[in-house]
């Protein structure tokens, strides 16, 4: 459940009143084995009870397996920020402490379908033409995650090409093993090419444009260093 001070609970409601259109929660749970899953589902269900125009559907991540094809969602608990169309905004695992205010702000921000990103970097990312998908691994106690997570969320908001993850490495320490996470936040594009760190915009973008342009002969990306 969410346990906030009146001053923090009175910014989400005056940030959630801002809300322009719709967001509907996509809310993917598999209770017997995920640990977390029912307390995610209790703090969804009393955001969107905040405002009007929150909306939480739950789905069982074995039974609904196609809808969780759909929106690529590979494991749970896992979140889609749906607005007037999927903006390819996910969280997996609870965006707490440091989280949290940005995935207010990324439901904000997924409502006005308004990534809030310079210019130059809108042009930047027409350069785009091939799928990237971002996973941001963060740990609840690092206070750098947030920045990674809110930019690559800017970023699937703004382009249809990329897909952004917000990855609680405390919740998939599987995952953590398998790329060899050494920090937080790391962020890995297309599985492969990572850097590490909340960094500006600009060299953001440069590093997700280097890592989408980083592919091998079978159209998957390539390690990097």
């Amino acid at each position: 459940m969410i346990s906030l001070k009146p001053m923090d609970l009175m910014w989400v409601e005056r940030t959630l009143a801002q809300l322009k259109n719709d967001v509907t929660f996509l809310y993917f749970t598999e209770e017997t084995k995920c640990r977390h899953c029912e307390q995610e589902k209790d703090f969804l269900m009393e955001l969107s009870g905040l405002a009007s125009k929150l909306h939480l559907e739950v789905y069982n991540f074995v039974v609904d397996r196609e809808i969780a094809a759909r929106y690529g969602v590979n494991k749970v608990p896992g979140a889609v920020l749906m607005g007037a169309k999927d903006y390819g905004v996910r969280y997996y695992g609870m965006p707490s402490a440091f989280e949290f205010r940005t995935f207010v702000e990324d439901v904000l921000r997924v409502s006005e379908g308004e990534s809030g990103l310079s210019a130059g970097t809108k042009d930047r990312l027409k350069e785009l033409n091939v799928p990237v998908h971002l996973e941001v691994f963060v740990t609840p106690a690092c206070v750098f995650s947030p920045g990674a997570i809110r930019m690559a969320h800017q970023l699937a908001v703004e382009s249809d090409w990329i897909t952004g993850d917000m990855v609680d490495a405390m919740e998939f320490p599987d995952l953590v093993e398998r790329y060899d996470v050494r920090g937080s936040p790391m962020i890995l594009i297309n599985g492969t090419y990572r850097f590490y760190g909340a960094i500006r915009e600009a060299e953001f973008v440069d590093e997700v444009l280097k890592g989408a342009r980083e592919r091998g002969p079978n159209g998957s990306a390539e390690a990097a260093t």
